[in-house]
């Protein structure tokens, strides 16, 4: 299976989970049905029509999940009463914005699966910020701001929900200019593992608000809403540059040397395979001002790209461009069938052929190279836990499940571990691997001390614990 960029690039969802409680999938009344009467939004639960469908995440990987209800929340009090159920039935629970989480985090066995799906409002604030349902999904997101002249720097998906996409940093085509999607939030809506409802802000609950910029999707409790900082929408220019694949290596060292040394306007990435070896990105203004910059790129690649793309457009178009869409739908097109982990780029490649025969090892394998920098690398560390804003960059390998999942992971798996014999053991948490070796400390690095305990307070129990999360 071929994977362009629009199918990789999508973020972990939201999922917290306990210890499964045996009895929790059986009976069909009782604590069940009264939680069903005090809901303004839906109760999914096996054998009820409309299950089926309501349990599903984006990966077909997890759909021998069978949750023990799915609610479809209408309101921030069918949150707080899911919280309070949970907690009263020590029973698992899991968050779902988009529900794109690799390891499939936001599907939770013989638990229950809070679904934020209809908590989608965007709305434009005074002052250029924005308020928005952590259920939208960022093609919702991007449609609503661009009619009225704003942007928000995130992700290329369209699919991709809003809130596990910035609880774990929120890397996109902007970063550069704008920073993460994290470092554009203002405040939170968020229900705790006591049930409540509070406001977190900097001046309400500045250690939660820090966590909750970078800290992963799934941890300390749920967030319902965001606010953040927009910017005016801009003239944008995309641009795809597609090399021989034959030149990957030299793309590598021609890519690694020229992309540090762009303006901040300049974003790019590399798709790297067996039979890929491309550029492509995105500048904050016009393409007569980019072409030289790509010229550049060129003159040091060494050789001339078999295709040039440079499109000038406005912003919407843009996103619209990258999500490879005329226009963004309302419901996902399709589903994931593959595997991905990632590698924080700590430095410069210093073997770009050893690179380029590592991720061609498995003609199958797909890698997708983001570059950071620019924005991303000047908010400092008591701002947001987001640890990795000093990194050339991180690289997302991916694969098809041809030869099953087994032999899939096994195969990310081993060009993993290489990078980190040589770049070091951090990873991207939105793309989360269940597989990661050390994976606290590789997703965290040095906030991880802090982000325990940030965790142990406000969720000392233990309620929103998961395999791969803060409050195990």
């Amino acid at each position: 299976m071929e994977l362009d960029r629009r199918t990789v690039l999508r973020l972990a969802g939201a999922v917290p989970v306990l210890a499964a409680a045996p009895a929790a999938i059986s009976g069909g009344g009782g604590p069940w049905e009264r939680l069903r009467a005090r809901l303004t939004g839906g109760l999914f639960r096996p054998g009820d029509p409309g299950y089926d469908e309501a349990r599903l995440g984006f990966f077909s990987l997890y759909d021998h999940r069978l949750p023990a209800g799915v609610v479809v929340c209408a309101t921030e009090d069918d949150v707080r009463r899911c919280v309070d159920f949970a907690a009263r039935q020590r029973i698992p629970l899991a968050a779902r914005s988009g529900g794109h989480s690799y390891a499939g985090y936001s599907l939770v066995d013989r638990g229950l699966v809070v679904d934020l799906s209809r908590l989608n409002a965007v709305e434009i604030l005074p002052g250029g910020r924005a308020a928005i349902g952590a259920g939208a999904r960022l093609g919702q997101v991007y449609e609503a701001l661009a009619a009225a002249g704003r942007a928000l720097p995130a992700g290329s998906c369209p699919q991709v929900g809003i809130a596990g996409l910035t609880l774990g940093g929120g890397i996109g085509v902007l970063a550069r200019e704008y920073g993460l999607t994290c470092d554009n939030v203002e405040s939170v809506r968020f229900v705790g593992a006591d049930g409540k409802l509070r406001l977190v802000s900097a001046e309400t609950a500045p250690d939660l608000l820090w966590a909750l910029r970078g800290g992963g999707g799934g941890n300390f409790g749920i967030v319902t809403s965001f606010t953040f900082r927009t910017a005016a929408a801009r003239t944008l220019t995309n641009f795809t540059l597609t090399f021989p694949p034959a030149v990957l290596a030299a793309l590598v060292a021609a890519w690694q040397e020229w992309q540090p040394a762009m303006p901040d306007e300049l974003w790019s990435g590399m798709g790297l395979g067996a039979t890929a070896a491309n550029c492509g990105g995105c500048f904050v203004g016009s393409a007569a001002r980019v072409n030289p910059l790509l010229d550049e790129l060129v003159r040091r690649v060494g050789t001339q790209p078999t295709e040039r793309e440079v499109t000038e457009q406005g912003h919407l178009a843009t996103m619209r461009a990258f999500a490879q869409e005329a226009e963004f739908p309302a419901a996902v097109a399709q589903r994931g069938e593959y595997v991905a982990t990632s590698r924080m780029l700590t430095h410069p490649v210093p073997d770009p052929g050893a690179l380029a025969s590592l991720l061609t090892s498995d003609p199958k394998l797909y890698s997708i190279v983001d570059a950071y920098g620019g924005a991303i690398a000047r908010v400092p560390s008591s701002d947001s836990c987001f640890p990795h804003r000093s990194a050339l960059g991180s690289i997302q390998i991916t694969r098809g499940l041809e030869g099953g999942e087994a032999y899939a992971r096994r195969s990310i798996g081993l060009v993993r571990d290489e990078l980190g014999r040589e770049y070091g053991q951090a990873g991207y948490v939105n793309y989360i691997d269940p597989e990661m070796p050390d994976w606290a400390k590789a997703y965290y690095g040095d906030s991880l001390p802090r982000l325990r305990r940030v965790a142990r307070k406000y969720d000392p129990d233990g309620l929103f614990a998961f395999e791969q999360g803060l409050a195990r």
